[in-house]
């Protein structure tokens, strides 16, 4: 297109064309980037509008101020246009994009997926809570321990099964998973002078064959007190008030004789067989008595160990499976069960009551 013809009509014409096109060409633009096409193609330092400015030198001098004008004009009104059409497409992307993320309220509602903690998880948390209540004091220890810690701080004589590997996990000759919490009655009593009071639960290992009653992984909940004039009648009111607190105040509790290299005397704990309330049943066989682990007075051997003396000082500890606990609690009665694997039929029954965490801590 010539823009241009010498006579100001024709001119006034052609302006008016590529104003209307220009126009038309915004109108039709369905997106930002095929504007910004038709801006460069019209508006741009080369574009046609501006081309004409450049054009206004050329003209007859009387011809000028009225092409001049109408020239601006378009040139105005189409960047109207233009700003206007940017807008209500910037309008339009938001208004798509808030629509895809809109959420219909009136759907029914998707009811959430709700966790439960394990048993084993339920039980430590309600054990823990009734001994801080009785004023324990919560400590934690290694599960890789030493020899050192595991037996010859604690008493045992070479001899002792416990040591073999048949009964217990060993690294190297001195490193080995601990089979009980009691390695940390050492730790606990090495840095601090009495009185103590304090509780200690974690994860212990054994080579047990996994049945019904035993596992090679299983938790524990040592307990113990050292202070002046401490005897075995604080014991038994410890535990009993634990136990009271735990299974409801028609539970009774049974301490018999035992041994344990690190106490003396040791006696075993037994609660009231839950199932059957003492009536006897397959689970306690038929005794009313279910065993949940062990206890007594802490060995003067033991204290001087840590460096106190056994002529000022006494103490107690005590040790139970928090997984025969568990147990109890929820009336589970194969611990496989805890650790996801289904029970074998004519397996549900804990014949002989044993927790298989036989130490007093």
């Amino acid at each position: 297109m010539q823009p241009f013809r010498g006579v100001i009509g024709s001119m006034e014409d052609d302006v008016r064309t590529l104003w209307s096109a220009a126009k038309a060409a915004i109108e039709q633009a369905g997106d930002p980037d095929e504007l910004e096409r038709v801006r460069i193609e019209y508006l741009g330092r080369k574009g046609k509008l501006a081309a004409l400015r450049r054009g206004l030198g050329k003209l007859p001098q009387p011809d000028r101020p009225v092409i001049g004008r109408l020239v601006n004009e378009a040139i105005a009104d189409t960047e109207g246009a233009f700003k206007r059409k940017r807008a209500a497409l910037t309008d339009a992307a938001a208004e798509a994009a808030l629509e895809a993320e809109r959420i219909d309220v009136t759907l029914p509602g998707r009811a959430p997926r709700i966790g439960t903690l394990h048993p084993l998880t339920e039980s430590l948390h309600e054990m823990v809570d009734i001994f801080l209540r009785l004023g324990f004091a919560i400590a934690e220890g290694p599960e890789i321990e030493n020899y050192y810690y595991s037996f010859e701080a604690l008493n045992y004589p070479l001899h002792h099964p416990a040591m073999d590997e048949q009964m217990t996990f060993y690294v190297s000759d001195d490193v080995l998973l601990r089979s009980q919490t009691s390695p940390m009655q050492i730790r606990y009593m090495q840095e601090r002078e009495p009185p103590v009071r304090v509780i200690v639960p974690g994860r212990c290992f054994r080579r047990d064959t996994v049945d019904a009653t035993h596992c090679h992984t299983f938790y524990q909940l040592e307990g113990f007190m050292v202070d002046e004039g401490v005897t075995f009648a604080d014991l038994k009111g410890t535990l009993n008030a634990f136990a009271k607190a735990m299974y409801g105040e028609r539970i009774s509790m049974r301490f018999r004789p035992d041994f344990f290299p690190f106490t003396e005397p040791s006696a075993e704990i037994a609660l009231t067989c839950i199932m059957c309330e003492g009536a006897g049943c397959r689970v306690c066989s038929a005794t009313g008595w279910l065993e949940i682990g062990g206890s007594g007075m802490i060995d003067p051997v033991v204290l001087v160990n840590v460096g106190y003396d056994p002529e000022k000082v006494s103490g107690w500890a005590f040790g139970m499976g928090i997984d025969r606990l568990a147990m109890l609690r929820y009336g589970i009665t194969d611990i496989r069960a805890l650790y996801g694997d289904a029970p074998v039929p004519g397996m549900a029954t804990a014949d002989g009551a044993r927790s298989g965490h036989r130490s007093a801590s």
